[in-house]
Formats: C-alpha cells, structure tokens, sequence
C-alpha cells in the first residue's frame, strides 16, 4: 500500500518506519523542516533500539520517504494516518490543536478516496470531529473514512512491539475501511479487534489506565509490606502467577512516568468528569502515583535528617530504561528537592542526560558511572538502566564515602545484598542494615 503518516515523532516515526518494513510504501510528513532533512539522512530524534537501523534500511530500499509537502505525500496514498501530539493542556483534558490543524490540512489536500486513520491517542468523539473537519474543508468533492487504530508500543521495545504486536484494534464505519486496515496489518500476524471508532477510541484510554492502575496498586501494597516486613516481590510473584492477575506491571516503585499513562489518566478523568461521571478509581491512581516517588525522599530522610552538604549520587535520569524521554520521571522532582535541603546531587544516565539538563535547571551530571557514585554519601537508584544492574558494587563500595543504596526500582536481591555490606532499603522490602 501505499501510505501518509503524518508526525514524525514516536508514534509517526515508529509505525512508519515498520509499516515500511512489512513492505508498503511509506511518506511521512513533518513542518519542520530541519528534522525532515535529518531524517532523511539517518538521524533519528528520538532514542529507541532499533529504529535508526530499520530507518536507515528503508531509506535504501526507497520504500520510507520523508518530506514536509503533505500534498505530495497524500497524493497516491491509500491510508493516511494522523500520528501528531496531544499533549496534555493544563485543566488535564487531551490538547487536540494539532490533530485539529492536520484534519483542516487534509480537507485541503484531499483527492480521492483514503481511509483517514488517528493512530494519536485522542479523546472519545474526536473521530467524529476530524470526519467533520474533512468534510468541511474538501467541500464534499470526495468520498473518504475516518478509523480510529490506536498503538500500544512501549518505549524501548516500541520496534519490537510494532513488529510483534499483542493486537491491533480498529475502530471503523464501513465495510470498505475494514478491509482496508484488515489487509495493512495481515503482515503483523496479529489478532484484529474491530469495533466503531468511539469504541476504539476508548479501548486505548482504557488500556494505559488500567496499567497504570496495577502500578499504583502494586505500590500501595508495597508500602504496607514495609510495616510487617513482608516482600513485595514476593507477593507480587505470588499474585502474578493467578491467570486472572498475571504478572505484568505488578513491579513495586517509585511510579510510572512518561509520554502516556500520567497524560491518559489525566484526560479520562476529564472526559469522566464532561459528562457527570466521577473516576474516583482513576483519582486515586493518580494521587497514589504523585505520593510514591516521594517515597525515596522519606528513606533518604530517614537516614540523613538534614541534607546540608551531603553528597548523593542519582542513578538514572529517564523515567524508564532504554529511552531518553523525561517526561513525569521521577528525577524532575527529587533532584531539585534534594537540591533544595542543601545537598550536592550529581546524577548518572548513559542517554538521557542531554534531555535533563533541559528539564532540571543546573544538573550536574556524568557519563561515568562511577565517577558520579565516588565519595557519595548515598547512591539513589531511579532507572533500571542495564549498566546500574551490572554495576561492580564491590568496586562502588570501595569508591563511595558511606556504603548506603537507596534503590527506587528494587533492582537487587534481597539475599545477594544482605552479604554486600551495604545500608540497602527498597521499595516494600526489608532494609538490609
């Protein structure tokens, strides 16, 4: 097939590039220019394993193309798929300026028959806003449908989860659009969902609140568990193995971040709330989650009441491994807590450090890790990056002024640390002292 994306961040970027990889020809469509010209040279945004090769590949092959002309990418394009931000506005609800101004621009580009598909996450209805908009701006010259096929990759793995995708839905209103996007992801060898585009629409809201909703469970456990001495991991082990449960994102912590679940938990809380309905389960995911990164803070606190001219070492920047993103990641606020009680924090991250300096005004930061952890008087652990789980703590204790590991993400084995000589406190695990 031949198809538009139009957005070249994660969502565009992504699924462009792996609907190109399954074969189609594939344009996809940008504003900004200097990105364009950078895309087409290889030089990918964003950080994500795998994609700059698969870019890269495509490029070659011609069948990924990059231009900032949407007239040119719509031209042959069968499918034509919305794939820009919605970014979350200040009273919570999902900002649709910009899914607004492409369906405005493809009203003006449209000439001939194109299923229009949102792949952004949008708010239940906005099918039916953008099928408007179309409408109003091709003047009714041309017939067209507007689908709903929301994504569900993770960042990190969202290559992977593309090209091994758990299920794709698609919301649509005729026969003729089924077929269309049936046929664009027979390659995935995946199961179809197909449902109306308002139902669509809300199994993506749905999705990202319920996983949230485990992670905030998970660590409400978790913080009873630190009362009798229970281990969450355990419990969670325990748990997990129930069918009806299942083991995923039942990891104790100090909380999700990023680009979806605080923004989608946000939005349907509002969209609940426009129409008379109060999401208390949601409210209180919410409330639990801005609560937990905290926690970290007590533990610290716990061990040095009073912060002034302490050294601490934060592990880890991003608010997930394998990714630069920093959105609602736990280390925009405890750094410049931290900061604020007096103490020296320099921080470790192998990606993310660029993006953070950007977000946490007068980071000090290394790429070394074990420049950052030497004569720390507490090394603080709140991304799981592989090369903090491979770290020599042997060599760490001989560089660090106080043997003490405060660790967000429960990294380590209770059993391999009691051992370590280490102070080591967790999130609803014993501390090993």
């Amino acid at each position: 097939m031949n198809i538009c994306v139009i957005g070249t961040g994660y969502v565009g970027l992504v699924s462009g590039t792996c609907f190109s990889e399954i074969g189609n020809k594939v344009t996809c469509i940008d504003l900004d220019e200097g990105k364009i010209e950078r895309l087409k040279q290889g030089i990918i945004p964003i950080y994500e394993p795998g994609l700059k090769e698969l870019v890269l590949k495509n490029i070659e092959e011609e069948r990924l193309h990059f231009s900032t002309n949407l007239a040119e990418g719509m031209k042959d394009a069968e499918v034509v798929i919305i794939a820009v931000g919605t970014p979350q506005a200040p009273s919570g609800e999902a900002n649709l300026e910009y899914v607004e101004n492409v369906a405005v621009s493809i009203g003006e580009n449209l000439n001939g028959y194109k299923v229009i598909v949102t792949k952004s996450t949008v708010p239940v209805g906005t099918g039916q806003r953008v099928k408007s908009i179309i409408s109003e701006y091709s003047h009714g010259k041309y017939e067209f449908d507007v689908a709903s096929n929301p994504e569900f990759l993770r960042e990190g793995s969202a290559v992977y989860d593309t090209m091994n995708m758990d299920r794709a839905v698609i919301g649509v209103e005729s026969k003729r659009a089924e077929e269309v996007l049936t046929k664009l992801h027979e390659p995935f060898n995946t199961e179809v969902v197909v449902t109306n585009v308002e139902t669509s629409e809300m199994i993506k809201y749905a999705s990202n609140a319920f996983l949230a909703t485990k992670i905030s469970f998970i660590n409400e456990i978790a913080n009873l568990s630190e009362h009798f001495g229970a281990d969450v991991t355990k419990v969670a082990e325990g748990m997990g193995l129930d069918k009806r449960i299942g083991k995923h994102f039942l990891q104790a912590g100090i909380g999700y971040g990023g680009s979806c679940f605080p923004k989608d938990t946000s939005a349907l809380i509002h969209i609940g709330r426009e129409v008379g309905e109060d999401l208390s389960i949601l409210k209180a995911v919410e409330e639990v989650n801005g609560k937990q990164r905290m926690r970290i803070a007590d533990k610290v606190n716990e061990i040095y009441p009073d912060l002034e001219g302490k050294k601490l070492a934060v592990l880890g920047l991003a608010f997930k491994p394998n990714t630069d993103d920093m959105r609602y990641a736990p280390s925009i606020d405890l750094i410049p807590y931290f900061k604020n009680k007096g103490a020296e924090v320099i921080a470790y991250d192998p990606i993310a450090y660029e993006n953070a300096a950007k977000e946490i005004e007068g980071l000090q930061y290394s790429t070394d890790l074990y420049e950052t952890v030497k004569d720390s008087d507490a090394v603080i652990i709140l991304t799981e990056w592989d090369e903090v789980k491979k770290m020599d703590l042997t060599k760490v204790k001989e560089l660090v002024k106080e043997p003490i590991i405060i660790d967000g993400r429960n990294i380590y084995k209770l059993d391999d640390m009691k051992n370590s000589g280490f102070y080591y406190a967790s999130i609803g695990r014993p501390t090993i002292k």
